[in-house]
């Protein structure tokens, strides 16, 4: 009889494990219309998602330069993190959908030869949310990212406010016009995305990427429809155009959180802001 009682609280203790813990779905292809290369994507479900018929709000986790689909699941434990939230309440059940955006920056670059941003809006994002069962309103949708990621996340917010809630970047690879007129790597890292650079001046299409120059163009009030939460450390080599952004959303009007915490560069800092990310981005999803 011990036995047999000892056998059954085991099985429960593993169902009940197995019941806290989404689903990983790694290196999915998606096939565009718009770019000449299948899509590369990973999927998170929450642990809830098999047992149930309902929708979820959905957020899309962006990475960072060099890094690609696998990377915010492989480094920044994406998975352990939300299963840990939505288990203790902290935030509630989401799917998270984490495309490769290769080292495109998240835009159609200038030669017009990859249309990244115009394959993830018109494309990627309607498959996705027919695909999987996501809740298809502004409000239950959000975009985050790291470094790149997170410069594409606060650029893709601000050209399409009409599609995202909530917006988190961490240490976002957001430059000053006078950083990138001083790199002298700027050919390797920008030149093929955003087209040469002037003596004096950075390209237009920089100025129509760059999330510092879409504050000067976008409509206020619809930067404001969009809930904006940056974070970047004290020891990161991006808190130039971090704090830049800060100080100019500031002297705008754009309301946002502003957070900088001890740490650099590092997914041991990137871990620790997406279980803040996720809690902030909760507010709307939640209510």
């Amino acid at each position: 009889m011990k036995k047999l009682l000892f056998f059954i609280i085991f099985c429960l203790c593993i169902s009940t494990g197995y019941a806290q813990s989404g689903k990983v779905l790694e290196s999915l292809k998606f096939e565009s219309k718009v770019v000449d290369y299948p899509v590369a994507y990973s999927v998170y479900l929450p642990p809830d998602y098999e047992s149930s018929n309902r929708s979820y709000p959905v957020l899309y986790l962006l990475h960072g330069y060099s890094d690609d689909e696998t990377g915010w699941i492989q480094f920044g434990e994406a998975n352990s993190i939300a299963d840990r939230g939505i288990v203790a309440g902290d935030f509630p059940p989401c799917i998270i959908v984490m495309p490769d955006g290769k080292v495109s920056w998240y835009v159609n670059s200038a030669d017009g030869k990859d249309r990244w941003e115009d394959m993830f809006i018109q494309e990627f994002i309607p498959f996705v949310e027919q695909k999987y069962r996501i809740r298809q309103k502004k409000e239950f949708r959000a975009i985050a990212g790291l470094s790149m990621g997170g410069n594409g996340a606060l650029l893709l917010a601000m050209k399409h406010t009409d599609l995202f809630s909530s917006c988190v970047a961490m240490s976002a690879g957001t430059f000053t016009d006078e950083e990138i007129l001083a790199n002298d790597k700027y050919d390797h890292y920008f030149g093929s995305i955003y087209g040469a650079k002037k003596e004096n001046a950075v390209s237009e299409h920089w100025k129509a990427n760059s999330p510092l120059h879409l504050l000067d163009t976008v409509d206020k009030l619809k930067l404001n429809s969009v809930r904006w939460y940056i974070d970047c450390g004290d020891d990161d080599f991006l808190y130039k155009g971090n704090a830049a952004l800060h100080v100019k959303m500031k002297d705008l009007g754009i309301q946002h959180e502003f957070r900088v915490r001890n740490g650099g560069h590092e997914w041991s800092y990137w871990r620790t802001g997406l279980f803040d990310g996720l809690q902030f981005i909760s507010a709307k999803f939640r209510r």
